[in-house]
């Protein structure tokens, strides 16, 4: 089992930058796979960044969603058992709750897929 609690969230300009952190507990951090979510007010939660460790190069392998894609990036540091996303040229749209997740298999982007949740934390990009 793992918990997850995310931390950097704030009002930031449109144009600006913002990073998320989520920590980890528990030793096995390494062995999931890693998500990023975001949710606005009246809308479903959405897919925003995902790291996979390959099965067979043993290296990460980073997904995003179209629409953060070139502005967003992920990563994570095993050693700290931390999860990261860092924000730039953010936009009004971005405004959302943000929460990481962990998964031990499924699909990257179905939040159905994620066995662990943090409990979010407010970003909201002013325009």
């Amino acid at each position: 089992q793992v918990q997850l609690v995310e931390s950097g969230g704030g009002l930031v300009q449109a144009g600006g930058s913002l990073r998320l952190s989520c920590a980890a507990s528990g030793r096995t951090f390494s062995s999931y796979n890693m998500g990023w979510f975001r949710q606005a007010p009246g809308k479903e939660r959405e897919f925003v960044a995902a790291i996979s460790r390959s099965v067979t190069t043993y290296y990460d392998i980073t997904y995003y969603a179209d629409s953060v894609k070139g502005r967003f990036t992920i990563s994570r540091d095993n050693a700290k058992s931390a999860l990261y996303l860092q924000m730039n040229s953010l936009k009004p749209e971005d405004t959302a709750v943000y929460y990481c997740a962990a998964r031990y298999s499924g699909t990257y982007r179905d939040s159905r897929s994620y066995n662990y949740w943090g409990q979010g934390t407010q970003v909201t990009v002013s325009s």
